[in-house]
């Protein structure tokens, strides 16, 4: 297949570099110049217990679509609508385009600037940690869902083969809506604590008062998805939250990257996702209004942090 990533983050460098190794002809998309230039020279490097390796991805500036089969989005939620009007001019009619990011509304922003019917959701347990550029830690394995939006195109069952050749245990789903509410409700246990205390994902499960604050989150977000109709793929919300914490006990969570990077983090479309549908459908969510509102705070007084 010929596949365009979007992002050149901790994810976007693992499924490229990984369909690349697998023989699918991969490039990455970037808007930073001197980053693609240096990802150009060294090369996409992965250090992973099943065994280090690098390859040789190529990077472009601008959109270069001609002929490719499926664009897989990895950049941040913010940057959605702004990735999706760019590709708007270039991408082809049959050109998929898939979603593997955190958080709410990506697919529906997706489907409504390129067509409900190219559109595939996804969610990945998969981990990573970007240690600089196209120097990532593969930090712990994990399944990978791919469903469409609304139709479903011909082309998926070639692209999850595609992924389970590139080693990612891959399955299809009707009910993406569904994989995506339940790992919003896991990052909404997960990431927001993690960037606040600064510690790794198997921590908060251990200490009582971010076991508590995770038990508040979790329910508030519960209460909303059952209020919107989702049913979740699980049963026990709060289980499936400790699970995964012990399960990716030593992983370095998205936005905890984020804050010690000094990035925007993606707070607003999950801590903050669960405020906005909270206040729409009259249910209170003060924890992760809280936790919502101390990560924007965090944000912007970067540069007047102590340490």
């Amino acid at each position: 297949m010929k596949i365009v990533c979007v992002g050149p983050g901790a994810m976007g460098c693992l499924f490229a570099a990984s369909l690349s190794r697998a023989g699918h002809e991969v490039s990455i998309l970037d808007y930073k110049q001197e980053r693609a230039e240096e990802i150009n020279k060294n090369g996409i490097n992965v250090e992973s217990p099943e065994g280090n390796f690098s390859q040789k991805v190529t990077v472009n500036t601008d959109p270069q679509l001609e002929g490719v089969d499926l664009v897989l989005i990895c950049v941040k939620a913010g940057k959605t609508a702004e990735v999706a009007r760019e590709l708007a001019g270039a991408i082809e009619d049959h050109t998929l385009v898939l979603s593997l990011q955190n958080g709410v509304g990506n697919v529906e922003t997706l489907g409504s600037i390129l067509g409900e019917y190219r559109v595939l959701g996804g969610v990945t347990s998969e981990g990573a940690t970007l240690l600089g550029p196209g120097h990532i830690r593969h930090a712990g394995k994990g399944q990978t869902f791919i469903g469409p939006l609304k139709e479903n195109p011909k082309s998926v069952p070639d692209i999850i083969s595609a992924f389970n050749e590139a080693g990612f245990d891959t399955k299809f789903s009707q009910n993406v809506h569904s994989l995506i509410w339940g790992k919003l409700i896991i990052n909404v246990g997960i990431n927001a604590l993690t960037a606040i205390t600064r510690l790794r994902n198997g921590v908060l499960p251990q200490l009582e008062e971010t076991r508590i604050l995770m038990e508040q989150a979790v329910v508030e977000a519960s209460q909303v998805a059952r209020a919107n109709g989702i049913e979740l793929p699980y049963d026990d919300p709060l289980s499936r939250v400790f699970d995964v914490c012990n399960a990716t006990a030593d992983n370095v969570a998205s936005m905890l990257q984020d804050v010690l990077n000094r990035r925007p983090t993606e707070v607003s479309f999950i801590n903050g996702a669960i405020v906005r549908e909270g206040k729409r459908l009259g249910i209170p969510t003060p924890v992760n209004d809280t936790l919502t509102q101390l990560i924007r705070a965090m944000e912007k007084s970067y540069e007047m942090q102590l340490a």
